[in-house]
């Protein structure tokens, strides 16, 4: 099985970085005494990119790994066991988990009872597991939401959708959901200039 590539992580090497020694110690001994949990936490490591944990079912592991499930399970344990990894089960199954490397995860105070977590992590998934893989790579390009800045609104120009759909009063449209634009990016990267979308809403105003 190929293993898909993930995103590289931006951050650029600078150089000799310190490391603690008694870790370095511990990972030995690990390496001597657990060689499966070893090998687990090398790979998560490897695929957790800028996040601090990996989101991957047990089954996914054992086929990336050539290892049993079973095998998988009680490499997790052991990884738990000694403090190198915190899982966070996915649903009430637990076939599914995310794996949290370097800080535990935060948890909110309780909301109607119930405690929450928010962090982010990289998602490793099988096309076999997949319900539609035999669809995969031929389905239709989901809807474009748009990506804000903090303080942008959002201004709808182009063409609508064809008959027979009933469009929107010009300025009337609802907001999309939006996602929140990555810091990096200079604004107004897309295509469209300020002057282009004024002068399409204008069109549709005439």
């Amino acid at each position: 099985m190929t293993q898909a590539a993930l995103p590289p992580s931006r951050t650029k090497p600078t150089g000799w970085v310190q490391t603690e020694r008694k870790i370095h110690e511990a990972w030995a001994r690990m390496i001597a005494r657990k060689p499966k949990a070893a090998m687990l936490a090398h790979y998560l490591a490897a695929n957790v990119g800028e996040h601090n944990a990996v989101v991957a079912s047990h089954k996914t592991l054992a086929q990336l790994l050539d290892i049993h499930p079973t095998t998988v399970k009680r490499a997790i344990a052991d990884l738990v066991a000694e403090n190198w990894i915190e899982v966070r089960q996915i649903g009430s199954t637990g076939t599914a988990c995310a794996y949290v490397l370097n800080h535990r995860v935060a948890w909110a105070g309780k909301r109607d009872n119930i405690r929450y977590a928010l962090f982010s992590a990289n998602v490793i998934v099988t096309s076999d597991e997949q319900p539609d893989s035999a669809e995969l790579g031929e389905q239709q390009p989901l809807r474009k939401l748009p990506r804000l800045f903090a303080g942008e609104r959002q201004l709808p120009a182009g063409e609508g959708e064809p008959p027979p759909s009933e469009p929107s009063l010009p300025g009337m449209e609802p907001d999309l959901p939006a996602l929140a634009e990555p810091a990096d990016r200079e604004p107004m990267e897309e295509a469209q200039s300020v002057g282009s979308i004024t002068d399409s809403l204008l069109g549709r105003l005439r």
